[in-house]
């Protein structure tokens, strides 16, 4: 996504969106947010990113059409309570400050789909997220979690799981329960073994690397794995897979040329129709 930055002069520089799609760029001065950017309403978009900022003024819920807010690479403590009145808020990046904790009001942020708030100090996991349907993508990575709520299924729009950097001793079980997750890193944490994953049919991408696992955790053949050994086994299942449809297709070829005695098969024709008719093969 686009970022605030910083100007030629090295000032931080905010960016905003309307809804006419045109990008503005205003100068952040000591810290503090131009005054002009609240009396622009209709704003969509809004890069306050590397800012310098240790707060975020109540005037921010006055755009209440903004659906992107990036406030990360800041030193704020605690989130702005005016982020959480922001009704229609869908991507918010909040990596990269003080953060230990997210306030209950977060659970007001019913439209949020996508939410990074990695490099926090985030000990727990926020509880208010569970209560966020929409949310689709949830970046955690490098934060200090070691456990994760019984109640994560709740969070049945989940795609998109980062955990990696965090200080998980063993494989959180629950995660066994998401059954609509595609993304799933757990890159950097101290998990020694993997359970079973084949289970997670949506699963499309596991990274389990700097782990001290001895070998690839065992996942579905759509999975692509990051990790040490990953290669190998994915090279070994790919021979397999292809030794498994080759055998298919000369048995199927093998079928196809048995000769049909006039005596054993359908008649009136009902073979050629069946033939014609039947239904495809699962995949």
């Amino acid at each position: 996504w686009p970022l605030g930055g910083s100007s030629g002069r090295g000032v931080p520089v905010a960016a905003a969106e309307g809804p006419d799609g045109v990008e503005q760029r205003l100068e952040v001065r000591r810290r503090q947010i131009p005054a002009e950017l609240w009396a622009q309403q209709g704003l969509r978009k809004l890069y306050l990113s590397d800012a310098g900022l240790r707060e975020v003024p109540d005037e921010l819920a006055e755009l209440q059409h903004l659906r992107t807010l990036a406030l990360d690479g800041n030193e704020l403590m605690e989130v702005p309570e005016a982020v959480c009145d922001l009704p229609h808020l869908a991507y918010l990046y909040l990596g990269r400050n003080g953060l230990q904790e997210l306030p209950p009001a977060f659970a007001q942020l019913q439209s949020l789909r996508c939410l990074w708030i990695e490099g926090n100090f985030l000990a727990h996991f926020p509880r208010a997220l569970l209560q966020l349907p929409e949310l689709r993508s949830l970046q955690l990575g490098d934060n200090r979690l070691c456990r994760l709520p019984a109640a994560l299924p709740r969070m049945a729009g989940l795609r998109g799981l980062w955990l990696y950097g965090n200080r998980f001793q063993e494989f959180p079980p629950v995660l066994l329960r998401m059954d609509h997750i595609r993304v799933l890193d757990l890159d950097r944490n101290r998990i020694a073994s993997f359970p079973d994953l084949s289970g997670l049919a949506s699963l499309r991408l596991l990274s389990y690397d700097h782990n001290p696992v001895r070998q690839p955790p065992c996942v579905g053949d759509e999975v692509q794995l990051v990790g040490d050994g990953a290669q190998e086994y994915m090279e070994a299942r790919q021979e397999r897979l292809q030794s498994l449809q080759q055998q298919q297709e000369e048995e199927e070829e093998g079928t196809e040329a048995a000769p049909v005695s006039p005596e054993d098969g359908p008649e009136d024709g009902e073979g050629e129709f069946a033939a014609l008719t039947g239904s495809p093969e699962e995949t």
